[in-house]
């Protein structure tokens, strides 16, 4: 089997199991692979091959993304490999590009607590200010949702995603009482139409604002680190992770959701002992 023959089969397989980000993911890179390699089969594909390869592809990227791309050519000669019986080894396993390309380790992300995103919070300097923060750190969303927002995606207390990052058609968020009134409020101030996006700012105007009222209490916080900090205190607060994977954040996976939250100390957990069983 030649790679072009190999990447149709890998393509067709995609389509119906992997969601849009990832497809197009892969597009463009593997079209550069099979443009390298189109003629050349499967089984004739050396280490070297693919470590020049890459060196081609991800000079000047960043470290996490030239794992990124290791891992998805690793993955197209494993599933190629299994599903046509080849009697060939994955040249991606070999232990120089193994080294080469290995992953890199987050340092785990500081988690704020509720006292210091409650005064960023208050000190905003206006009700769309306000309600972009608390849209992410009562509600869950990632910043590129509420800037995508339109007020046709409002319904009471749901927000209907558009195009989400699952690569689903849409999902739903919900949101407090008092956050969908005063997001109602800030709509109907503004005569904003059903079309009209709801906060019409590029991501860097929103970064700025984040980190900017983050200066003023001496931390240093991005718009992410909101839609984090709502995912660990509902978990402090009691929420099944199945509700705050599910509902809150909208991941696919546990142990995604299970990234975000924040390690729990020992009088943190001690405390949780004697609510569950008492002292």
């Amino acid at each position: 089997m030649i790679i072009q023959e190999a990447i149709e089969l890998f393509r067709k397989h995609q389509n119906g199991t992997v969601k849009k980000s990832t497809l197009k993911s892969y597009g463009k890179f593997l079209d550069h692979f099979l443009e390298t390699f189109s003629a050349c089969e499967v089984i004739s594909i050396s280490a070297d091959q693919i470590g020049s390869f890459l060196e081609e592809t991800t000079e000047g990227l960043s470290r996490s993304t030239r794992h990124l791309r290791y891992a998805q050519i690793k993955a197209f000669f494993n599933y190629v490999i299994e599903v046509t019986g080849l009697n060939a080894k994955n040249p991606c396993t070999a232990a120089v590009l193994a080294k080469s390309y290995k992953n890199v380790l987050h340092r785990p992300r500081k988690i704020f607590d509720k006292e210091t995103v409650d005064e960023m919070i208050f000190n905003a300097g206006s009700l769309r200010d306000r309600l972009i923060l608390e849209l992410q750190a009562r509600c869950g969303l990632r910043i590129g949702e509420v800037l995508n927002l339109r007020v046709s995606d409002l319904s009471g207390r749901k927000i209907v995603i558009q195009e989400p990052k699952s690569g689903r058609d849409a999902e739903v968020a919900f949101m407090p009482e008092h956050i969908a009134a005063r997001l109602a409020e800030y709509v109907a101030g503004k005569q904003l139409s059903a079309d009209d996006r709801v906060f019409p700012l590029c991501y860097t105007t929103v970064r700025n604002l984040v980190t900017g009222l983050g200066k003023k209490l001496n931390v240093k916080i991005s718009p992410h680190d909101l839609r984090r900090h709502s995912a660990t205190y509902a978990s402090r607060n009691g929420v099944p992770l199945e509700i705050i994977s599910k509902i809150i954040l909208r991941h696919q996976d546990l142990k995604t959701t299970q990234i975000y939250l924040g390690k729990i100390s020992d009088t943190e957990a001690i405390r949780w002992m004697d609510i569950l069983h008492g002292k």
